[in-house]
């Protein structure tokens, strides 16, 4: 480690977040390897040492003998004011050498408050934060992640977005690369032939052209780009890249545990579900490849929880099976086994049976919406007898917490729907003491948690006007007012922060002044309470002369341009708005399992689309 570095630990909160050499880390010699690439994630090392992409893209790239992945997380604030004050540059845990040293600098975009993280972290490692003033062959920037399906608000700091998943894309632009190097070509000629590989977007080979209303006339693209850029996708689950390892972190993450990926995707479309759309279709694995694994990671890191990750784990086809294939090794080796998704609709008897073995912990269940007619409008397919029927088998096999969650916000409600949210946990709670089965001398604690709505790209509700902070307190303290239970707990997400999210998931280009504005102004961390100042950003718009309300509380019209209408996830415009037409109807859609809605994703030829047909 750099003595510079080390010589700070002392004065700050968590020093183990900056001195690396965990078990599992990758070290390489700087005179073997021909690409260095940081990884960045835009928080802290708690929150990006928990995300699964950056675990199996980091020992992708770094299976090549001739790249070195490292690993970047943004210093928090005590550290990032130590690194000021005694010059020091941000840099990766492995060598700790400055990201400036770095051909690439990739960050993941896993949230939009994130976005002046992203420049900060730029700005730390003395790299200039726009693309047009980076001129050589060198620290390319680039970004991926699902908030990369409209990138538009970063387009004027990125070289260039990874569109889709990353797992192939990724080593092709590396590979493109370092051809260019050796053959000596300019950035310039990088770009243009980068924005050839299927799945990656250069926003500087497009021109925006917008109308005196402030809505997009026309996105060309030039220098050969293509007009669409298509997601990339992995079809093959069982052949899909899996790491059998994870570094493991030296101080408490947020997910401190083994994670195995059971499926891409979703079946369900709920119409508030920006994931479940993008992930389009559904890819499952094999059990005999989940199995193998979590043995892989758990005999490779120490880890005794496995973590079966999806979008909706029990609605993967084989789960009963899947569970009783785990617990042949790891009942004997002490190794427990959670679900974090699970459906109302997908908790049977015989997987609460299996669940009893293998966890203890409170039960998560997301009914979404707190009235069945609400629940119909965003395609929650779910109905108030399946909640009560799955809490009664979780009550009769001795679990005690539920927790519910619930948006705020969402198209067409009435404060009759948030009340709603209350008499359901009320009705849960109810439940509890009706049953004879219960657990003897133990009381029930229902929490119901409720975030506030934020429309996105590619779902059906993109179109839609966000409530605003005003509106969403009005219903948050109605919520409240509506409880009359002890055993029942309410809480909600921040209102002003869901009003920032709002303005940048469905922003444009223009607001690109506004980040940097806002980076200047000191905003960084604003997904953190203690961080986030809503005056300071109303401040920023102003002085940019960018009214934030034109973004998200502004309804749009079909036949609009949007900033993201380039990009193509495989979802058809055509299906988004029959969907959005449905809601108003308080129609619902049968899910991917139950029948095929022609939404495009058989476009890809893979998943569910051809296994169904």
């Amino acid at each position: 480690m750099n003595q510079k570095i080390e010589h700070l630990l002392a004065k700050v909160q968590k020093p183990g977040r900056y001195v690396g050499g965990e078990l599992n880390a990758v070290i390489k010699h700087k005179d073997h390897i021909d690409v260095r690439f940081a990884f960045c994630f835009p928080d802290v090392y708690e929150v990006g040492m928990s995300h699964l992409g950056m675990k199996i893209l980091y020992s992708l790239l770094n299976e090549q003998s001739d790249i070195w992945c490292e690993r970047v997380f943004a210093p928090w604030i005590d550290m990032e004011e130590e690194m000021r004050r005694h010059d020091i540059p941000l840099f990766a845990l492995e060598s700790g050498d400055s990201v400036a040293d770095f051909d690439f600098i990739g960050f993941t975009l896993q949230y939009e408050l994130s976005y002046t993280n992203v420049l900060n972290m730029l700005k730390l490692a003395g790299i200039p934060i726009k693309t047009v003033d980076r001129k050589e062959l060198f620290q390319i920037v680039v970004a991926g992640g699902p908030c990369t399906c409209n990138p538009e608000p970063l387009a004027d700091f990125v070289d260039l977005f990874f569109i889709g998943e990353g797992e192939q894309v990724d080593l092709e632009v590396i590979r493109l690369y370092q051809a260019c190097k050796k053959e000596g070509k300019s950035k310039a000629e990088f770009l243009k032939a980068a924005a050839q590989i299927p799945g990656v977007y250069v926003p500087s080979l497009y021109t925006v052209v917008y109308h005196e209303d402030g809505t997009i006339k026309e996105m060309t693209p030039h220098q050969g780009a293509p007009e669409k850029v298509i997601k990339r996708i992995e079809l093959d689950m069982d052949k899909a890249y899996y790491p059998d390892r994870f570094v493991v972190p030296n101080i408490e993450i947020v997910h401190d545990r083994a994670v195995a990926e059971v499926q891409r995707g979703c079946i369900r479309g709920c119409r508030f579900c920006q994931a479940g759309y993008i992930y389009r279709p559904v890819r499952e694995k094999s059990i005999d490849m989940i199995n193998h694994q979590c043995r892989s990671i758990c005999e490779n890191t120490g880890y005794d929880e496995i973590s079966l990750s999806s979008l909706s784990t029990s609605d993967y086809s084989q789960i009963e099976g899947l569970l009783e294939t785990l617990l042949d090794w790891t009942d004997d080796e002490k190794v427990s086994v959670s679900l974090p998704s699970l459906r109302v609709d997908g908790f049977s008897n015989e997987l609460m049976d299996k669940l009893k073995t293998v966890r203890r912990s409170g039960l998560t269940f997301a009914p979404e919406a707190g009235t069945q007619r609400l629940r119909n409008v965003i395609n929650k397919n779910v109905t108030d007898e399946e909640l009560m029927q799955t809490v009664r088998t979780a009550f009769e096999g001795g679990w005690t917490t539920v927790k519910l969650y619930f948006m705020i916000g969402l198209p067409t409600e009435t404060l009759d729907d948030v009340a709603g949210i209350a008499h359901l946990g009320q009705q849960v709670v109810e439940e509890y003491y009706r049953n004879p089965n219960r657990s003897k001398g133990r009381t029930v604690k229902v929490t119901c948690s409720a975030s506030s709505f934020v429309p996105k790209p590619f779902t059906p509700f993109q179109w839609e006007p966000q409530d605003s902070i005003e509106t969403l307190h009005k219903k948050q303290k109605h919520l409240i007012a509506s409880v009359h239970s002890k055993k029942l707990t309410c809480n909600w997400h921040d209102a002003n922060t869901s009003f920032l999210e709002g303005v940048f998931a469905r922003g444009d280009r223009k607001l690109c002044k506004v980040l940097e504005a806002a980076l200047e102004c000191g905003c960084k961390f604003d997904g953190w309470s203690e961080c986030f100042s809503l005056p300071r950003w109303i401040e920023v718009f102003k002085q940019c002369e960018i009214d934030p309300l034109f973004y998200n509380q502004r309804r749009r019209a079909y036949d609009e341009i949007l900033p993201w209408d380039h990009l193509d996830y495989g979802i058809k415009k055509s299906f988004l708005i029959e969907e959005c037409e449905k809601a108003y109807e308080n129609d619902t859609t049968p899910n991917c399992q139950e029948a095929c809605s022609f939404c495009g994703a058989t476009c890809f030829k893979g998943g569910i689309c051809v296994e169904k047909r």
